[in-house]
């Protein structure tokens, strides 16, 4: 009796990317089928594995160091041979720059969605499975954090701790968790009461195993398409603070910092603004594209 228990408590596959997949198909394997499924994943997949492979190799794939000022390069800075893409209003190489930065946005974007993806996690685990007093008092200072908009939240961080990249993280964090604990909250209301669950309870497992080994997985699928799609969203914001003046300090490249430096100059030196607007944009496709590929395929299972 007690191994017809211990089998049913087991997790049931499920095609795509929901439940956990057959275990004799590899992860690699997995994601390769996907992409192989999907044209918007694998062009989804190629920018951002192009542009996480320049920030890895900055300090080898780029010309030029990203603050090197030289000002004779003012009086001609469009695109040329020595510099591909032309160089800013200081004469510092346009280029390299983007390089750089690509290292400022991967390394924070990522963080800062993989935060609010474990502490959304367990606050919907916790408020789905427990319910009650529990569930309204998560849910309601959810809505108070979802009350307050992204660039409020952080102005208000930054004029009491100052402008850093752990400060970025922690806004976007509080700020996308809620959203995160409504999904996997949604999913554990749908699938506390089922039978391999009430097989987990009789078996005495502890409310922890229960949620993130009988639970969670349930959730995987829409987890990885909204981390996606959250990349693209962090970048945005990344940018439209950069662009306020109160992203990253300088002197380190941020692309939305390059728009602002650049954008009275438009109509002189269009070049210095749309490049850096393109380079937020090109990630933002490709983390759009991954996610949409990833949920066709889910569908398609």
């Amino acid at each position: 009796m007690t191994e017809i228990i211990h089998d049913i408590g087991r997790p049931r596959a499920a095609p795509g990317l929901g439940l956990a997949g057959d275990a004799h198909v590899g992860l690699l394997r997995q994601v390769l089928n996907i992409l192989t499924r999907s044209p918007l994943a694998t062009v989804g997949a190629s920018i951002l594995l192009a542009w996480s492979l320049l920030a890895l190799l900055a300090p080898w794939v780029s010309p030029y160091p990203p603050n090197r000022i030289d000002v004779a390069l003012v009086a001609d800075p469009y695109p040329s041979a020595a510099h591909w893409l032309g160089v800013d209003h200081l004469g510092r190489d346009i280029l390299s720059r983007l390089i750089w930065g690509a290292r400022t946005v991967l390394t924070v974007a990522p963080i800062a969605v993989l935060g609010a993806v474990v502490l959304g996690v367990f606050l919907g685990l916790v408020s789905g499975y427990r319910g009650g007093f529990i569930d309204a008092v998560i849910m309601r200072i959810g809505d108070t954090l979802l009350a307050f908009p992204k660039i409020i939240l952080y102005l208000i961080i930054i004029a009491k701790f100052g402008a850093s990249a752990f400060n970025i993280i922690a806004v976007i964090t509080l700020s996308s968790a809620p959203i995160i604990a409504r999904i996997v909250r949604g999913v554990t209301l749908d699938v506390k009461n089922r039978d391999y669950v009430a097989a987990a309870r009789m078996r005495g497992e502890s409310a922890l195993f229960i949620m993130f080994v009988e639970i969670l997985p349930n959730a995987r699928g829409p987890l990885i398409v909204d981390f996606f799609l959250r990349l693209g969203y962090t970048t945005i914001a990344i940018g439209v603070l950069g662009f306020l003046g109160v992203g990253l300090p300088p002197p380190d490249p941020d692309w939305g910092g390059m728009v602002k430096e650049a954008y009275g100059m438009i109509f002189v030196w269009p070049h210095m603004t749309i490049i850096p607007a393109l380079a937020i944009s090109s990630l933002v496709i490709g983390a759009n594209f991954l996610a949409t590929g990833l949920r066709e395929a889910s569908l398609d299972g």
